[in-house]
């Protein structure tokens, strides 16, 4: 066991098995927040297999040895806490906010779900169902469907272009041991991290993990090798019974750490962050052709997502992208004036720093710093960064990022209208 401490409150310790143990001790705050984070995540998936990650996600809410569902959901509401997961394309997280006071009760209630859920058979079949009620539901909801659509395309045959909840016929054929089999594959010892920010001593929640959580030690954890198909720009158009039509410019971006991610946080700030910012007041404040707009930057470990979404009616389809395409180019050849860059800045700065008063928040920075960087990346880091770009580098970057040749659309338009 090896255990890092650090000036800033935090502490890093890796177990003899190879999970990983971050803390963040908060003065002040009554409250913890635990994860236990899974590094595994749609991408992780065989074909055959798509959306099992987020169905066991699903499935350790349904029962224990020694617990059944309705016990599991009381467990921390009737002390007032909060029980949760969720999964994304590459991990997955079981999380519980609660009083300081219920910290045993929260690692226990997590480490038994990790380690015991049974997968009953009639919960099993039930949930199916529910899985499939929620596909219906984001297929109803034109903005969710329309970023699937775009997704798919932007990485097409490719783990990563696919629904984390999968499709009908997949989820519709898993069996207990498909789940016991991928839960022995990918939630192993040195794939799991568990994270805690509050009011925490680092070595009681050792004590607590050592007491309650009996992973043996297993084989190192496999990451089958993914390279990224090729990129080629699309034009996609698919028609449903809506009102409005939904829209989505973009391409391909930047992954977790590649050195030009500070230069695209400003320029997506610039473009989309707000009410504020240039595509809001250019496209909904002078020319009211929508409600919703803005920008999206999504980051993997080996690539990203970059584009801009809007809601608007069918008749003014052309306009907008004119106006989009307007904007690239401005921000393409125009420096970003210096009040314009600071007041972006400075809104990055704000929304990080306001972070800080969730100890959930805190938590998700921890294990995020963790997973994808194997270090905890410091505020003074991030604001140094964000500071460091100035008008010429962002100019620099933005000639390249946003030339329209490479951006691809995905349209959802309303049927016989």
């Amino acid at each position: 066991m090896q255990t890092e401490k650090s000036l800033t409150d935090i502490q890093k310790t890796v177990l003899s098995n190879g999970l990983k143990v971050v803390t963040e001790n908060i003065p002040g705050v009554k409250s913890v927040t635990v994860g236990f984070w899974v590094k595994t995540g749609s991408r992780h998936e065989s074909n055959e297999l798509a959306g099992v990650t987020h169905f066991l996600e699903h499935m350790l809410f349904k029962g224990t040895e020694k617990r059944s569902s309705y016990d599991i959901a009381q467990s921390m509401e009737s002390v007032g806490g909060y029980l949760n997961a969720f999964t994304s394309t590459e991990y997955t997280c079981y999380y519980s906010r609660c009083l300081d006071t219920q910290l045993d009760r929260a690692i226990d209630v997590l480490s038994d779900m990790i380690q015991n859920s049974q997968f009953p058979e009639d919960e099993l079949q039930k949930e199916k169902k529910v899985v499939l009620e929620e596909m219906k539901m984001y297929k109803d909801s034109p903005d969710d469907y329309i970023f699937e659509i775009f997704s798919d395309n932007a990485f097409k045959d490719h783990p990563i272009g696919r629904p984390i909840i999968g499709f009908e016929n997949t989820v519709s054929n898993y069996s207990r041991e498909d789940l016991f089999d991928y839960m022995a594959d990918r939630y192993r010892p040195d794939n799991l991290l568990v994270a805690v920010a509050g009011n925490v001593n680092h070595d009681h929640v050792l004590k607590l993990l050592d007491e309650k959580l009996e992973l043996n030690g297993a084989e190192p954890t496999v990451d089958e090798e993914q390279p990224l198909t090729s990129y080629e720009k699309f034009q996609i158009k698919e028609s449903k019974a809506i009102e409005q039509t939904h829209m989505v410019i973009g391409k391909r971006a930047l992954n977790f750490d590649h050195p030009d991610k500070y230069l695209l946080l400003l320029a997506n700030t610039v473009l989309g962050g707000g009410m504020s910012s240039r595509l809001h007041q250019n496209i909904r404040e002078k020319y009211g052709y929508c409600y919703a707009i803005g920008t999206f930057n999504q980051s993997y470990t080996d690539s990203g997502l970059f584009g801009v979404y809007i809601g608007t009616d069918k008749d003014y389809v052309t306009h907008v992208r004119d106006l989009i395409n307007k904007e690239f180019e401005i921000i393409r050849n125009e420096k970003v004036g210096e009040k314009e860059l600071s007041e972006a800045k400075s809104q990055l700065k704000g929304k990080l720093l306001l972070s800080q008063e969730s100890t959930s928040n805190r938590m998700n920075r921890l294990a995020k710093s963790e997973l994808y960087f194997n270090r905890f990346v410091t505020l003074d880091e991030l604001v140094e960064n964000i500071d460091s770009v100035t008008a010429d580098s962002l100019l620099s970057f933005s000639q390249d990022f946003f030339n329209p040749e490479d951006y691809s659309e995905a349209l959802l338009l309303p049927e016989n209208r």
